[in-house]
């Protein structure tokens, strides 16, 4: 039977090999010829049948080496068992038996016993010769009279023979038989023309998803590429074994799953209408129904249609599972897990090609802002809805992977983005975020933004520009010049509706990463206008120092000041106000995150909450008493690093008060810094109604809005040391002093001086918006009396 069934498998796959390699031949009219006769649909059944047959014989005659010794020792017991049994039967001392006594017979029978019984496993020639004289020797022991007149012995004769033909047919079970069937059935020559047969078995899986069981056998077939580049490497002993077998697998691997990528693909497709049919043809059901409505409430044709796309989905699931685990090369594909991954990748193409293709911003307007964040949010929605729909069906964790792969998205779109702001870039084969198996896809870009993330970024800014809107705090957001709300609370808690948490963190890393690179832009020009006017500098410090004084000139000094540092100072406030603006924003994205974070999520928000609690004690503790309290974090023990993260996703964060850049100390810069003070409250009033700085100039001519440039300048002094902000202090309140000594002199003054007016609001905004500058800071500084009777009215 072996060669029976080698002749067979030798045929098919001869025929296979002839009908390949002829469909693939550069003459066009034999190519024209096959094809008439034999379809290429033909052929990819013929290929699916032969591997099936293949496989059941491997895996047959696998099973038959095996238990071949097992098998062997039973028959031979058998057979050895029954021949002595025949002799002790014609010994004639046996009860019942009623035959005479033949010593011929029983010595012959015995002899013939331990013969079956002395037979050899391992010597597999000698033992089949043996055999074979043992049958003959039992069919010509019949002929004699004594036996071939007694029915039991010729049954019992008969039942040897039968075991000691299976015994002959077990030692004929060789491991060479598995050798000459993979030389046979081997397959490596068509590695590249199968490729073609790809679309047709993905065809044939759509057809009947059970398939996948006929296409597990020609996988392994087609694993028969790995057998020629290693045959040679084996021989030699090269330790380059193993990488070159790990490679040939990948790249049978990565043949599978684009053969069977078809099967979540079907899926999403019945997916589409299943999202249809939930977000738009099933409405919620409410607690309670009235009896009278429960007809049209429950709508059955669409329910039954929602059953019929639940169960297609779960037959393609049926078809995939029923795929055992398989060891292709040196990797065990796993059915579940490439279910598992072919849904990830292809959830990962939907949810990227939705935000990519719906967060594009042409007409420049909040309308358009919010329209498309409602668009994103809808789409996403009904995906991870129907998502946890199907999950039950598809033996999946649907949320899990769902928010995993989100979250990938969103931060490696997020870490490409920031790739601009970096000299040293990460690149895809060193993202954390980003697969080979599972790969994000990359789209062209639209604008300057690299990605869908960087466009919703920067509209954001767009919408919220220092130059065209007032931001009022007591109202928590941006306003144009009508009154009308642009970006606030309700525009943040749809952000966050939309992209999620992972799209509202991501944005804000996008937006520190901004920051950075626009304070050392600033830091870089303050240092240069610095050294260019060095000597300027030097002089009007000498003037105003010690600052604990009153200069006699201090008028003229201040004016002169403001007069040359103007062209300075204007180049630099745009960029102040880009700071303070984007920090701005960064603060509305803590706020969210942490009213979300109590709501969604509270036990994690109040247990991070504490935890921060007490490491704040602990590094107040440690700071008061160095010797006895240790500091909380070491290098062994980064406690304070991942916390770190941990809080700004729940929104346990200040970001105007952080530390972006290490800087070195700058001469003259409290100097620097107070001159911009005064030349920033100089453009501005207190508007009564709004209660608010606005500026003086109208915007079409460069008026600008106060917030975002004092939560700038507090940014750029929070980047340096402790003492520039004290000595910044010392210079505000001998200007403010200088300014009220100036009242006596002045008989038309009877109230503080503007000037003076417009310093002590911008303090006020300072102190407010600053956790570093408190009241008692500027008091040490400023006559408290000042502070006390000054009014904004």
């Amino acid at each position: 039977r072996n060669a029976m069934l080698m002749d067979v498998c030798r045929e098919c796959n001869v025929c296979i090999r002839w009908l390949i390699l002829h469909t693939q031949s550069n003459n066009k009219k034999i190519r024209e010829i096959v094809l008439q006769k034999f379809s290429k649909n033909n052929l990819l059944l013929f290929i699916l049948k032969c591997a099936q047959f293949e496989f059941v014989l491997k895996t047959t005659y696998i099973s038959l080496l095996e238990s071949k010794e097992q098998m062997w020792n039973v028959c031979k017991n058998e057979s050895g068992e029954r021949m002595k049994e025949l002799s002790e039967y014609f010994s004639g001392e046996k009860a019942l038996t009623r035959v005479k006594k033949n010593e011929s017979f029983r010595s012959w029978f015995a002899s013939i016993s331990e013969k079956i019984i002395g037979l050899d496993f391992f010597d597999s020639t000698q033992a089949g010769r043996k055999i074979q004289q043992l049958i003959l020797a039992l069919e010509e022991v019949v002929q004699f009279q004594q036996i071939e007149t007694n029915l039991q012995v010729q049954q019992f004769l008969k039942d040897t023979r039968e075991f000691l033909g299976k015994m002959l047919m077990i030692v004929n079970i060789r491991e060479e038989f598995l050798g000459i069937l993979a030389t046979v059935s081997d397959m490596s020559y068509a590695w590249q023309l199968i490729r073609e047969f790809v679309p047709r078995m993905q065809e044939q899986i759509k057809k009947d998803p059970s398939s996948v069981i006929m296409l597990r056998s020609t996988f392994l077939k087609l694993s028969s590429i790995l057998d020629l580049p290693l045959v040679r490497i084996n021989q030699a002993k090269s330790p380059d074994l193993i990488s070159v077998s790990e490679y040939y697998s990948t790249e049978l691997v990565k043949f599978v799953r684009k053969v069977l990528d078809i099967v979540p693909r079907s899926m999403f497709v019945i997916l589409n209408e299943i999202i249809d049919i939930e977000t738009n043809q099933l409405p919620v059901l409410s607690a309670k129904i009235e009896k009278e409505t429960i007809g049209n409430t429950a709508k059955l044709p669409v329910r039954q249609k929602l059953a019929q796309a639940t169960y297609a989905i779960s037959v393609f699931t049926e078809g995939m599972l029923a795929m055992e685990n398989t060891l292709v090369g040196v990797i065990e594909l796993d059915p579940k897990q490439l279910l598992e991954d072919g849904i990830r990748e292809e959830l990962v193409k939907r949810i990227a090609s939705t935000m990519n293709k719906i967060l594009v911003f042409n007409a420049r307007n909040v309308d358009e802002l919010t329209k498309r964040l409602q668009q994103l949010s809808t789409k996403l929605d009904g995906y991870r809805r129907s998502f946890e729909y199907i999950q039950d069906y598809v033996n999946i964790y649907g949320l899990k992977i769902w928010q995993e792969e989100f979250s990938r998205i969103v931060n490696y779109n997020v870490e490409q983005e920031c790739n601009s702001f970096l000299k040293k870039k990460v690149y895809d084969h060193q993202s954390a975020y980003q697969s080979e198996s599972i790969p994000i896809p990359k789209f062209p870009r639209i604008d300057e933004s690299i990605n869908f993330i960087g466009r919703l970024a920067r509209e954001i800014i767009t919408q919220t520009s220092f130059k065209s809107t007032t931001y009022l705090d007591q109202m928590s957001g941006w306003f144009d010049g009508t009154g009308r709300e642009l970006i606030g609370i309700r525009t943040l808690t749809l952000l966050n509706r939309s992209v999620g948490v992972f799209g509202v963190t991501g944005l804000d890393r996008l937006y520190c990463f901004m920051v950075v690179k626009k304070l050392q832009d600033l830091v870089s020009e303050c240092r240069k206008q610095i050294k260019v006017a060095g000597s300027y500098f030097d002089k009007v410090n000498s003037a105003l120092h010690p600052t604990s004084t009153i200069p006699n000139t201090a008028d003229r000094i201040y004016i002169d000041a403001l007069k040359q540092t103007a062209p300075i100072f204007d180049a630099i406030i745009p960029t102040l106000a880009r700071i303070g603006q984007v920090q701005l924003i960064r603060k509305h994205i803590a706020n969210n995150l942490n009213f979300s974070a109590k709501i969604d999520s509270k036990t994690l928000f109040y247990t991070l909450e504490a935890l921060n609690n007490a490491l704040l004690a602990d590094i107040e503790s440690h700071y008061k008493n160095p010797d006895k309290k240790p500091y909380p974090d070491t290098d062994d023990n980064p406690l304070l690093t991942d916390l770190s993260d941990y809080l700004e996703s729940v929104g346990i964060n200040d970001p105007i008060t952080k530390i972006y850049i290490t800087t070195i100390p700058l001469k003259f810069f409290p100097l620097f810094m107070f001159l911009l003070f005064l030349s920033l409250s100089s453009k501005f009033r207190f508007e009564k109604k709004l209660s608010v700085l606005v500026p003086k100039l109208p915007r079409k001519k460069g008026g600008i809005d106060s917030t975002p440039a004092v939560v700038g300048f507090i940014t750029l002094l929070k980047q340096f040391h402790s003492i520039n902000t004290q000595k910044f202090l010392a210079f505000v309140g001998q200007y403010i002093r200088s300014s009220i000594n100036l009242v006596p002199k002045n008989p038309k003054l009877s109230d503080l001086p503007a000037e003076v007016r417009d310093m002590l609001v911008f303090l006020e905004v300072l102190c407010k918006y600053s956790t570093s500058i408190k009241r008692e800071d500027l008091e040490a500084y400023i006559p408290p009396y000042t502070l006390d009777f000054f009014t904004h009215f």
